[in-house]
Order: C-alpha cells, then sequence, then structure tokens
C-alpha cells in the first residue's frame, strides 16, 4: 500500500501533463485508496491539490561546530572528575585519622575521651571494643 502512494507521488510530480489535469482521491469498498483522473461513478472522490509551491532559494544552513557538544561533555567530565578527587581526598582524610587512632588505641592502654564535658578514662573491655570497630571501619572503607 505504501508503494502504491509512493508510486502514485512519484509519477504526479514527474508526469507534466498530469499535473495540469485534475486529479481525484477515493477509497474503495476494501479499503485501499486510489488516485486517478477520472473518477469512478457512485464513489465519494476528493480532489486532490496538484499545484506546487514556488521554489525556495536555496539557502546552506550553518553547520552546527561539533566542539560545542565536545566542550560540554569535558566541562562535565572535569566537574565529576574534580568530585571523585574530592571523595578520594577526603576519603584518605578519614583513612589517616582511624589509622591514627587505632595505633593510639593499641599503644596506649590509659586513654581517656571526653565523655559530657567530663575527662574519663577507657576500661579495657572498652578500649578492646573500640580497637575492634576501628578496625572494622578501617576494613570496609581503606584498602
Amino acid at each position: 500500500m505504501r508503494f502504491r502512494f509512493l508510486a502514485g507521488g512519484l509519477l504526479l510530480a514527474l508526469c507534466g501533463n498530469v499535473m495540469a489535469a485534475q486529479v481525484y482521491k477515493w477509497v474503495d469498498a476494501q479499503g485501499v485508496t486510489h488516485f486517478g483522473a477520472q473518477p469512478p461513478q457512485g464513489q465519494q472522490v476528493e480532489t486532490v491539490n496538484t499545484v506546487t509551491a514556488p521554489a525556495r532559494p536555496t539557502v546552506t544552513p550553518e553547520p552546527i561546530p561539533q566542539d560545542e557538544p565536545e566542550a560540554d561533555q569535558r566541562s562535565i567530565d572535569r566537574k565529576v572528575k574534580q568530585q571523585v578527587a574530592a571523595q578520594e581526598a577526603e576519603r584518605k582524610r578519614y583513612c589517616e585519622t582511624m589509622r591514627t587512632n587505632l595505633a593510639q588505641l593499641q599503644n596506649n592502654p590509659r586513654v581517656r575521651v571526653d565523655d559530657n564535658g567530663e575527662n574519663r578514662r577507657l576500661t579495657e573491655e572498652e578500649r578492646q571494643t573500640r580497637i575492634s570497630e576501628t578496625r572494622d571501619k578501617i576494613a570496609e572503607n581503606c584498602n
């Protein structure tokens, strides 16, 4: 069916005599659309406008610079790399702090903490719990 439309349109465009004549369009009982110079008897027809539009002057559109999308992508890439670098630096600082805390917990049995504005010494059980927690955090977050 598309081929018929394409062929009909092509014939109409290429044939000067057909362009000058009246063209009719109708749909038969099977639902197929037809074009012709003679309308069939007893069918509802539609007149097809065969007047062509005047030719427009050819204007060459300005090519879209390919650098703009690439520049935008480079800008996005740069921002993402900066964010990743900042996150990596923060993670390294965190890991250094955790390793320092672990060393102090392991090397000093008399660790003091600020508990609600009051300095108190950690019990051995609390110290071992904190050592274990700090090791877990280092294992999770630091390579």
